[in-house]
């Protein structure tokens, strides 16, 4: 029986063999999540800016898109944009579709927490910044930005982990990252020792902002009970 399971899940001549393929996967989930992090945390922040400056019209788009993309899961989204755009003329690569709608979700989801978290400041400072003379764009970069994001550290950070797991989608159209490569090299030794391993790597690479967000998410609990 313990024979049977490490020769399935701990396969060490398996591992070796294939550990340069999940390596070369890895690389690419992480260039996915370089590319994609930081583009959905400042278009979520631009979007949660606009939509707290309430501009008509502009207002009402924005908030099509937050619901849309929120409402649409990523896969079916990556689906459509894969397959579906090609009928109209439109082609993008696996890479750039993944990226762009992991981009447009997660940008969707971070507008909405950040948008929280401007809420959550007090009219007052609002309203003490415009009678410096701040005009409304500067007061909402100068002195609503900060103080709401502040707010919003513990969310931000369990979405971006959230946003970085959402990368093994791209295995769906056969983007080489992590899982893909996981899969292809389980192809090739035909036990599930690739698939613990790739587990493993995430797990390595996740374990520790897990950690963190929780110390994280202690400490704001804290501060706010005093």
């Amino acid at each position: 029986m313990t024979g049977n399971f490490v020769d399935a899940f701990l396969n060490i001549e398996s591992a070796q063999k294939v550990a340069p393929m999940l390596m070369s996967g890895f690389w690419v989930t992480l260039e996915l999540v370089l590319a994609i992090v930081p583009a959905a945390l400042v278009i979520g922040l631009v979007v949660a800016m606009l939509r707290d400056l309430k501009i008509p019209g502009l207002n009402l788009l924005l908030i099509v898109y937050v619901d849309v993309m929120r409402s649409v899961p990523p896969l079916v989204a990556l689906i459509f944009m894969y397959s579906g755009l090609p009928f109209v003329g439109i082609h993008l690569s696996e890479f750039g579709t993944v990226a762009l709608v992991l981009v447009a979700n997660g940008a969707a989801f971070f507008g909405e927490i950040f948008r929280a978290g401007f809420e959550a400041v007090p009219m007052g400072q609002r309203e003490a910044a415009r009678s410096t003379g701040l005009g409304k764009l500067a007061s909402e970069i100068f002195v609503v930005l900060p103080q709401g994001v502040k707010k919003v550290i513990p969310p931000v950070a369990s979405n971006v982990i959230e946003l970085v797991k959402a990368t093994a989608l791209g295995s769906v159209l056969a983007l080489p990252e992590l899982l893909r490569a996981a899969r292809m090299a389980q192809s090739i030794v035909y036990d599930a020792t690739p698939l613990l391993m790739a587990a493993g790597i995430y797990l390595i690479c996740l374990w520790p902002f897990v950690r963190l967000l929780s110390r994280l998410e202690h400490k704001m609990t804290v501060i706010a009970s005093r």
